[in-house]
């Protein structure tokens, strides 16, 4: 059975989702959003990105909990409908149970220009401070990136014109 998929434009206004469908037709959806961000990164590997996603923990939230595994995932959008993941293992040591935060970012990401991946990085950082997307958890990925919201939109739409 095929997962049903991931409406990338859910919760936006009709005619931003009117426009983003008549520039997707027109196929100059996508080659707008590259021309606006035409960087690559250079964290392709694990080790990479276990670099950077402690830098940018260790700027913004150093007294949370310490994360123990990052890396790039090949299977996060098709069985979990996500982005990234922010995960928790719980083990058995003697008497008492020890928690093992796990981040895990979709591989596509190695492909996207630096900002979405950052993004990506933060809006699962912030998971370790607040588990619902409520005001505050959205206030706390701004603070770490102020553009937050701008990214978040235009890989929804470049996810949007990739699609088909």
């Amino acid at each position: 059975m095929q997962p049903t998929p991931i409406d990338y434009l859910a919760g936006f206004p009709e005619e931003i989702r009117t426009r983003a469908h008549a520039l997707r037709a027109e196929g100059i959806l996508e080659q707008r959003l590259l021309e606006r961000y035409p960087d690559t990164h250079e964290i392709q590997g694990n080790a990479a990105l276990y670099t950077y996603v402690q830098e940018i923990k260790r700027e913004h939230l150093r007294s949370s909990s310490p994360l123990g595994r990052i890396r790039y995932s090949d299977k996060i959008s098709t069985l979990h409908r996500a982005l990234g993941l922010h995960t928790y293992a719980v083990r058995v040591q003697g008497r008492r149970l020890k928690r093992t935060n796990e981040l895990r970012v979709a591989s596509l990401f190695k492909e996207l220009a630096p900002e979405f991946l950052r993004m990506v990085v933060v809006h699962e950082l912030a998971h370790l401070r607040h588990k619902a997307h409520d005001k505050a958890f959205y206030r706390l990925c701004c603070h770490m990136e102020p553009d937050y919201h701008r990214y978040e939109t235009d890989l929804r739409l470049l996810l949007f014109a990739r699609r088909g």
